[in-house]
């Protein structure tokens, strides 16, 4: 186990960046960690963990968790609960109260127009640069499966004090965001898994993964089955208005454990913006440059090889279908879009 610590938190890059970080603190600050759209585990886990870095570098005065959306899924919500975290809106934020602003498993430009003018000064991410923006302090581990990984190199490099919630935090962080390293991950969230496995409460992680689906979604099951469109090894599913995006996420994961299909596309009005999710099995297709090479002129689009999401704004869909919302014409839009953009197996 000490060798695991050895080699995480022996990375130049790490402890240069930690003693920078270190250095940015006043005593008695304030800070305002940012997350963007509905927190999950991994971003959760992570504002945890700089949390406690700067606290206990220098007890800070006021630090306040900020999310541009609620909790969506059941799961993440249960999560956070155990964790006895407390996240506000970001329109029920004052952020100029706070003299340090941070982003964690997100960059300032994925909040658009949201920050106004809020410069943020410190950047933790490990999603890829597609953008041009500029903070006081940046890490972007691109080639990290989870931001959890970072984390943990964060805290051992800070000699800072882990306590088995934390532990229990960055555990779930990591195998949600690699869905248990199905995704790409590299050498150092085998080695962050391992060392948070050891000192975590696992009954606890298995507890949350266990309880999946609430039973109110039950119904988008039912409607899936009898609206679902199939192409061989394919499903695109229209779900209609559905009240959380999650629903789209629970329909999307279960197709795909269903023999035969390894590419499922599920898509559900919620609210303002009609949100796809892509699931694969991360072999036969790239998610991630179906979702941007088909969708991204209708709004933002992206994501991994085996999972991707896309958001399109309801009046920009409605330009798109010529005003007409119905099954039919999503169908139609979903599967238009995917025949024409969708890139050959590699």
């Amino acid at each position: 186990m000490k060798r695991i610590e050895w080699l995480l938190a022996r990375k130049e890059e790490t402890v240069l960046n930690v003693f920078k970080l270190k250095s940015m603190l006043r005593e008695n600050d304030t800070v305002a960690i940012l997350m963007n759209g509905s927190p999950d585990p991994d971003a959760v886990a992570s504002a945890m963990a700089l949390r406690e870095i700067l606290n206990q570098t220098k007890p800070l005065e006021r630090c306040v968790f900020v999310a541009t959306e609620p909790v969506s899924r059941y799961q993440n919500a249960e999560f956070i609960k155990e964790m006895k975290v407390e996240i506000q809106m970001l329109d029920r934020v004052d952020l100029k109260e706070f003299r340090l602003i941070a982003v964690v498993d997100a960059q300032p430009t994925f909040f658009r127009d949201k920050l106004g003018e809020i410069k943020p000064q410190i950047v933790i991410d490990h999603h890829p640069c597609n953008t041009v923006w500029h903070a006081s302090f940046a890490d972007v581990r691109k080639g990290y499966g989870a931001l959890c990984t970072v984390m943990t190199e964060y805290l051992l490099v800070a000699r800072a004090k882990i306590s088995k919630r934390l532990y229990t935090a960055l555990l779930y962080g990591i195998k949600s965001d690699t869905v248990n390293f199905e995704r790409d991950v590299s050498l150092e969230d085998i080695g962050a898994y391992y060392l948070t496995f050891q000192r975590a409460n696992r009954q606890l992680v298995r507890r949350i993964e266990l309880n999946q689906i609430p039973e109110k979604f039950l119904k988008y099951f039912d409607y899936a089955w009898q609206n679902k469109r199939r192409y061989r090894d394919r499903v695109i599913i229209f779900l209609g208005t559905v009240e959380s995006a999650d629903a789209c996420v629970q329909v999307a994961d279960f197709f795909l454990r269903v023999i035969n299909i390894f590419y499922v596309i599920t898509a559900g009005i919620v609210k303002d913006k009609m949100v796809i999710i892509f699931r694969g099995d991360g072999y036969r297709q790239d998610c991630g440059a179906i979702a941007r090479k088909g969708f991204s002129q209708f709004g933002s689009a992206g994501g991994h090889r085996s999972a991707a999401r896309v958001e399109i704004p309801v009046e920009t869909l409605k330009t798109a279908l010529d005003g007409e919302i119905t099954q039919e014409a999503v169908d139609k839009f979903l599967v238009q879009r995917l025949r024409r953009q969708r890139p050959p197996a590699g």
